[in-house]
Order: structure tokens, then C-alpha cells, then sequence
């Protein structure tokens, strides 16, 4: 099976949960009958090689020569590792950086933590999108630090919210 068919069988069997009736509370506050829990693939040992492989390959064929790929921390760190250690098998390597909600209140008070710095071309990721808040509160961060987003990449739309078409009005590619 291919990366990317495999990646998916594992969303759909690891991740995604369904209900008869609204019951799940999503980010947003709203109700749906589905949800995806990324993160029990995202930190799935098979679910990190395919996703940085599957991602490493679309960058590779976008074209795109990032310095850096990540987003807000906790649903892009994995995603952001996963293809940092696949570009630097491939000798190519892709820095992982991953950008705060705030800035830490302590030490050096960073809100980015890597090492892409400001002029430098970067992907944008998440893990999992809906109204694209999220993904759009990292653009404007990144944006903020100086970085050149060069698109964003999310593993799952959830095709509701207009969650792409709302990351796209900053004029971002996904």
C-alpha cells in the first residue's frame, strides 16, 4: 500500500470517531457528529514516518524550498519532527520550528522556538482543520516574526467552516 493510502487508513481507523447524534464538541464550541483526533497518529511510531514522508514528497512537488515547517505547538510539533527527521534522511533537511498561543513568560520570552529567523521561506502546518483559526493564528505569528510562508499544509480538512477558504483569504495558499 502507498504512503499516502496507508496515512489514510490509519486517520480513518485511528483517528476519526463518529456519533448518531452532535455530540462532540469541537474547538470551535460547536457540535458534530465526527470528529479526528490526529494526534493518535501524529505520535503513532508508523503514523510519524508515513506523515513526514507523505508531507516531505507534496513539498517536493510543489516545489518548495522551506527553510523551516511548523505551527502552533502541540497539533504541528509532531507533524513539523516527523518531517524534519524524513528531509534529513532524504539530505535535504527541513528545519522544525513550532510557534506559541503567547509568548513564554520567561527566559528569552519567545513565542517561535526553532531555528528559522526572520526572511526565511517556511511551510505553515496543522493537523486538523475547521474554521482554520487555528492555522491562521499561526500565519499571523510567523508573519509577525518576520517569516515568509510559502503555504500551509494541514493532514485533514474537515470540509466544514470554510476552514481553507478562510486561510486562503490571507493570501496563503493550502
Amino acid at each position: 500500500m502507498e504512503n499516502r493510502e496507508r496515512l489514510k487508513h490509519l486517520i480513518k481507523t485511528r483517528s476519526f470517531k463518529m456519533s448518531d447524534t452532535p455530540s462532540i464538541r469541537l474547538s470551535s464550541g460547536k457540535m458534530s457528529h465526527f470528529y479526528f483526533n490526529l494526534k493518535k497518529v501524529t505520535y503513532y511510531p508508523e503514523g510519524q514516518v508515513l506523515i513526514g514522508d507523505v508531507i516531505y514528497n507534496k513539498i517536493q512537488d510543489l516545489q518548495f524550498k522551506p527553510k523551516g515547517i511548523g505551527g502552533l505547538t502541540m497539533g504541528a510539533d509532531p507533524i513539523a519532527i516527523s518531517v524534519a527527521f524524513s528531509s534529513y534522511l532524504k539530505q535535504n533537511p527541513i528545519e522544525a520550528f513550532s510557534i506559541r498561543k503567547e509568548p513564554k513568560g520567561y527566559g528569552m520570552g519567545l513565542q517561535l522556538e526553532g531555528n528559522v529567523e526572520k526572511g526565511d521561506d517556511v511551510i505553515i502546518i496543522d493537523d486538523v482543520v475547521t474554521t482554520g483559526n487555528s492555522t491562521i493564528k499561526a500565519i499571523r505569528i510567523a508573519r509577525e516574526q518576520g517569516l515568509n510562508i510559502l503555504c500551509a499544509i494541514v493532514l485533514v480538512d474537515r470540509c466544514e467552516e470554510n476552514g481553507r477558504q478562510h486561510i486562503e483569504a490571507e493570501n496563503i495558499p493550502v
